[in-house]
């Protein structure tokens, strides 16, 4: 996921470096959802990695 981010971060950039304001604004938009997207998925999966690892 967070490959996909990256993705339309550079997609943002180069939209914003030819001038394409809206084309780069609904990109880094993107960018941002999946960014938080995997962080919380990362959070998650390590509290729940965290707690099956407490039980015997």
């Amino acid at each position: 996921m967070l490959h996909w981010a990256v993705v339309f971060l550079v997609v943002a950039l180069v939209a914003a470096l030819f001038g394409f304001g809206g084309v780069a604004g609904t990109a880094m938009a993107g960018a941002k959802l999946l960014f938080w997207v995997a962080i919380v998925i990362f959070v998650v999966m390590l509290v729940a990695g965290l707690v099956r690892r407490g039980r015997p």
